[in-house]
């Protein structure tokens, strides 16, 4: 293939990623979003392939990734997803990695020169302490995900001034790799291994609440990593592609930020709720009350209401509960009530993740509403039924002095009557006590989700 036809074809799957990311931004055009997406990655390898003689062994490691990717897709679930992202995004700051290792050690087989020029060892230094961070910082976001390790942060004094001093010895390395004048493996090795150690130490402070946004900027940070390299290797693109997902993820991460009222380089710096709470206690040791109540009790308020408003939470996702929840909605709604879904940006973990659990079940795009578009209908809503979610949902973020302070929530504490459907009075993501679960007008339904909404139903 001409070198015309492969910067066509390029351009070509370029325009198959940006109507795939314009696809994504909502959940109506998604399906089609990634059908433009597979469709632009198919026609960027097949054009990647006639640049190579080599065929038998990258067909080979396609197909074994095929496989494994295949096996992953079919066993997990959507409970799952947040961490298969993070570990995802590992493999691609790992893939820039290696790539920018055979690129050092043989250079010419890359279509560059054997003593590589400035530029390129400049390209190949960020393109591999960004892709080593975001190797060890997505192993640290999956463990801490799958609970195979403490989504609490884990601190210790001096840690800042720590990770500080390795940024700047990893950047002296880098500079001495970059200026030396044939391939200075000591400094660049030396310079890869304190960016993995510093992917490590940033992300372990961070807390579980404040994982959704690590997500988003780990996507960044992988994007970023992909572009770097992909100017190393002439690849316009990986270039391309790279920085469309960094820019997205960065976007992403700061519309997240806000949405959480959190300082980007606060939640960098780790240490979202770490001071915690204690699940039914006050400061002073006295137990609080709250009251509680059965599904049938629950369904006896909502067939009698006028309005209703459900707030899914990641209690719903891992109960697998949409498919019951939309067979109540259409009940009540047969019943003449107006029904609607309230979807905080957060929500679920991941953003998008409650808006792909509703459109799994097919529940009309019309009656899921995000948090701006519905908040101000909370005060005249006769029943609020919050399935799963916590810290969304949690007054103190409008109490001076606490850890989630200034966070938009849903403000389900408005309505009339509040019913809050949750396995126990356990804590959420941020460590804090709910202080909606105490208050007169809420009524606790103890149980699985999707149990608890299919008696309902029945009740119904």
């Amino acid at each position: 293939m001409s070198a015309n036809m492969v910067a066509l074809a390029y351009l070509v799957a370029s325009v198959f990623f940006i109507l795939a990311l314009k696809g994504l931004s909502s959940p109506e055009s998604a399906r089609r979003g990634n059908l433009f997406g597979m469709l632009g990655m198919a026609i960027a390898v097949t054009t990647t392939m006639t640049l190579t003689q080599n065929w038998t062994l990258i067909v080979g490691c396609i197909a074994i990734g095929a496989v494994i990717g295949t096996l992953i897709a079919k066993r997990v679930q959507m409970t799952a997803m947040p961490e298969l992202v993070a570990f995802m995004h590992s493999l691609v700051g790992l893939a820039a990695v290696f790539i920018a290792i055979a690129a050092i050690n043989n250079p010419v087989s890359f279509g560059l020169p054997e003593v590589l020029p400035a530029g390129s060892k400049l390209e190949l230094f960020l393109g591999t302490f960004i892709g080593a961070m975001t190797w060890s910082g997505s192993v640290i976001a999956f463990l801490k995900l799958s609970g195979r390790m403490s989504g609490t942060p884990i601190v210790f004094t001096g840690q800042h001034m720590l990770n500080l001093v390795l940024a700047i010895v990893m950047i002296g390395f880098g500079l001495w790799f970059f200026f030396s004048e044939s391939t200075n493996w000591t400094a660049f090795i030396v310079m890869t291994a304190i960016a993995f150690l510093l992917g490590f130490l940033i992300i372990i402070p961070i807390g579980g609440a404040d994982m959704p946004v690590v997500i988003s900027m780990l996507n960044s940070y992988s994007g970023w990593a992909a572009a770097g390299i992909g100017f190393s290797l002439g690849n316009p693109m990986l270039i391309i592609a790279g920085s469309l997902v960094g820019s997205s993820g960065a976007i992403l991460s700061y519309i997240m930020c806000k949405a959480m009222n959190r300082p980007f380089l606060s939640v960098i710096l780790g240490g979202f709720g770490s001071d915690g709470g204690t699940a039914a206690a006050t400061d002073d040791g006295t137990q609080k009350t709250y009251r509680s109540g059965s599904a049938e009790d629950a369904a006896f308020l909502m067939g009698n209401a006028d309005s209703v408003i459900i707030i899914p939470g990641y209690g719903l996702a891992v109960a697998r509960a949409q498919h019951a929840v939309k067979e109540l909605a259409e009940l009540l709604h047969e019943k003449g009530v107006n029904v609607r879904f309230a979807i905080h940006p957060v929500a679920g973990r991941m953003p998008g993740h409650m808006n792909v659990l509703l459109a799994e079940a097919e529940i009309p795009y019309e009656q899921v509403l995000e948090m701006d578009e519905i908040n101000s209908d909370f005060a005249n809503t006769d029943v609020v039924l919050v399935l799963g979610a916590n810290d969304v949902v949690n007054p103190a973020a409008n109490v001076p002095g606490s850890p989630i302070y200034g966070m938009p929530i849903l403000d389900a504490h408005k309505a009339r009557t509040v019913m809050v459907v949750k396995r126990s009075m356990g804590v959420g993501y941020a460590g804090l006590d709910n202080d909606l679960f105490y208050m007169d007008k809420t009524m606790m339904i103890f149980g699985d989700a999707k149990k608890v909404v299919e008696n309902m139903v029945k009740a119904l």
